[in-house]
């Protein structure tokens, strides 16, 4: 008896999880492993990938390339560099204002969220010409700081979303204790509400800045030529000097990057639970 019930649910489990499955095996893991081998090919005479007729065909030379050309380390910099200062300025301006919407009545919080992703209703072409025409008169239009902008505008509601998420859970209790204990203000931020929000702000910088680093059409419509980023780099490599070894290269080296960044934020955010676990 016990075999027979055991038998549609292997079945059904097999059922749920079988076109998931194959879905990301076809349309992730195939492409990522084609990119893998394209990385260790050779450029094609008409660009692209020369013909592979042995394992032996393979080579590091798009690696050795890269890790001997100075420039590409330097726009590898210049990235992690514009996506720490992204980061940073959306933690800055997003934490307030989910404090502000944390701290709401709660039949306006509804409101004021929808304000917040409202914009992600328009096209995203859209609005980053938006900032064309106001940048552009100012005098601040293909400069690092119109990027900045740009990228502060696109990916500011991913820092706000998940600290106004934690912030909204916390116990008013700690911060009354916290008070009655005689601790100022700035105190009970310091000691309680920020120690509460970190794995709020682990997250959403985990969600702002990978993006970035990948980004290429913000730098690309509001930067100038020495605002090139390595996926403005990769596109490059791809679309306009068809050299798909190197742009492989490049996307397997930021892949890794992303990873090691992704798994060093969600240590980071264990660390962040435990504590205010004992803070509580």
């Amino acid at each position: 008896m016990a075999e027979t019930r055991s038998q549609p649910a292997g079945i059904t489990k097999w059922v749920v999880t079988l076109p998931p499955g194959l879905f990301l095996v076809a349309f992730f893991l195939l492409p990522a492993l084609i990119v893998v081998l394209a990385g260790f090919r050779e450029t094609g005479e008409f660009g692209g990938l020369a013909p592979l007729e042995s394992l032996s065909g393979l080579t590091l030379d798009a690696y050795r390339f890269l890790l001997g050309d100075v420039i590409y380390l330097e726009i590898f910099a210049r990235s992690f560099f514009v996506a720490g200062l992204t980061t940073l300025i959306c933690i800055l301006l997003a934490y307030p204002l989910a404090w502000l919407i944390a701290q709401s009545p709660k039949k306006r919080r509804d409101l004021l969220v929808l304000l917040v992703i409202l914009p992600f209703a328009s096209n995203f072409l859209v609005r980053i010409y938006a900032w064309i025409m106001i940048l552009g008169p100012a005098g601040l239009l293909y400069t690092p700081f119109a990027v900045i902008v740009g990228l502060v505008y696109t990916h500011l509601p991913f820092m706000l979303l998940p600290l106004y998420t934690n912030l909204e859970k916390h116990d008013p209790a700690l911060l009354e204790a916290a008070q009655d204990l005689g601790a100022s203000a700035w105190t009970r931020f310091w000691r309680v509400t920020f120690p509460l929000s970190l794995p709020g702000i682990f997250s959403g910088s985990a969600l702002v800045f990978i993006p970035v680093l990948g980004m290429f059409a913000v730098p690309e419509l509001l930067g100038g030529t020495g605002d090139i980023l390595i996926g403005n780099l990769i596109k490059e490599q791809f679309l306009d000097n068809r050299d798909w070894p190197l742009g492989s290269a490049l996307s397997i080296l930021l892949t890794a990057c992303v990873l090691a960044l992704a798994g060093l934020a969600a240590w980071a955010a264990r660390r962040g639970l435990h504590g205010t676990e004992a803070v509580s």
